[in-house]
């Protein structure tokens, strides 16, 4: 049975024939034989199959490049990054497939966070081969994994010159994102607008709506996000910062609506519950809000920003029986958000439990005593509840934060007239 016969009956998904005459071959096949059929069998994913071919061939080709590469190849598809890198390095450097051998081990170095190593070995291939475009791409891939953008995208450019796509990559894509990822922002959009000529994708359309946003250009983020959410509803990052983008053309409804519909998609996303509450806040909807901050906190006890933001509306309602008990139900720690101890604080102060509110504002204080806000009313609760020494040590300290400010001068003056 010939190599052909063999890629017939895989195509035609007749295995069992396949595999005979695999074996046959690998029996009694010629030296070519076994080699076309292991690339082919490689192609088609029969990796033990391919390892066996090569093993046999290489007792008597021990040196030969092409087999070693291939094999390397046949391992790291089986996950034998080890074996496959010993066979890497049996490769000559006088052999014609080195540079290829040196650009598999810098992709396995890669993989294994050795970037510097990774780094010299695709700079031996390019000493070897300087006009290559696969090396200048990939250290381009390798300095954008690292971040190092500035080095990035003059070697993705270079590769630009010679080609626009490699192994399926759009080159445009990758120096979008390189420019985008490097605040570029701006230098980034035309190469956005190349890729989705060349192919409509939805994250490189989610990278151009994003970056338009991070560029200013709110318009063009909104058509761009709602461009992606009629094709892919379920995308669902995309809610969020289209939801931003509305809010700063100060289109506060529609905001609101792309929140409620990202809810919709996810409804586990404690950020959309999170921005919803924000944004009734702002549209006045005060029930709203604190449905949705309530929302965010029954899926993340501990989330601090919207325990913080919910506290403050129950604050504004005069609702301090509502702050106290929001402060004990979430996982959050006092000494880790101060916050919380002024509010507490607060709420304490006015519903009369003044020992309690005197200790919330000793403890708050270590956090806050360069604020002028805090000082202030922990300085009037001290004159309430008669402690004119401490007080004046606090409304002294305003003053020294605002000297031209009256109220503390006089204040302060007539504490120390009474102390």
């Amino acid at each position: 049975m010939t190599v052909e016969n063999i890629t017939r009956l895989l195509e035609n998904g007749e295995l069992q024939e396949a595999l005979a005459g695999y074996e046959t071959i690998l029996k009694i096949g010629t030296d070519e034989e076994k080699f076309l059929l292991a690339e082919e069998l490689f192609r088609f994913g029969f990796l033990e199959e391919t390892r066996k071919l090569l093993e046999d061939l290489l007792l008597s080709y021990p040196d030969e490049g092409e087999l070693l590469l291939l094999l390397a190849e046949t391992l790291l598809e089986m996950d034998e990054e080890e074996q496959a890198m010993l066979m890497l390095e049996k490769v000559g450097i006088g052999d014609q497939e080195y540079p290829r051998a040196l650009l598999l081990q810098a992709d396995l170095y890669q993989m294994n966070g050795l970037f510097e190593v990774s780094e010299q070995k695709l700079m031996k291939a390019k000493q070897m081969l300087p006009d290559e475009v696969i090396i200048d791409f990939a250290l381009a891939e390798l300095y954008a994994h690292q971040g190092r953008f500035t080095e990035a995208i003059p070697a993705y450019e270079l590769v630009l010159k010679e080609r626009q796509e490699v192994a399926g990559t759009s080159l445009h894509q990758r120096l979008a994102e390189a420019y985008s990822a490097g605040g570029s922002f701006e230098e980034a959009l035309p190469f956005y607008e190349l890729a989705l000529e060349e192919r409509l994708e939805i994250n490189t359309l989610f990278g151009y709506a994003f970056t338009a946003l991070q560029a200013g250009k709110n318009k063009t983020a909104i058509e761009k996000f709602e461009e992606l959410k009629a094709l892919d509803p379920e995308y669902h990052s995309l809610y969020i910062p289209l939801a931003h983008a509305y809010e700063q053309e100060e289109l506060l409804e529609e905001a609101f609506d792309t929140v409620k519909q990202g809810i919709g998609q996810d409804e586990f996303n404690k950020d959309l519950y999170y921005r919803g509450g924000k944004l009734a806040l702002k549209l006045g909807e005060e029930a709203a809000a604190e449905a949705n901050l309530r929302e965010a906190l029954a899926l993340d006890p501990g989330f601090t920003e919207g325990a913080l933001v919910l506290n403050k509306l129950l604050l504004k309602q005069e609702r301090y029986h509502d702050v106290l008990d929001l402060i004990e139900a979430t996982d959050l720690n006092e000494d880790e958000e101060p916050q919380l101890l002024w509010d507490a604080a607060i709420a304490h102060h006015h519903i009369e439990q003044y020992s309690l509110a005197l200790t919330k504002y000793q403890q708050a204080y270590t956090f806050f005593k360069d604020n002028k806000d805090f000082l202030q009313d922990y300085g009037y609760f001290l004159i309430e509840e008669g402690k004119i020494a401490q007080a004046a040590e606090i409304f002294s300290r305003l003053k020294n934060m605002d000297p031209a400010n009256d109220e503390y001068r006089e204040v302060l003056g007539r504490l120390t007239e009474e102390y």
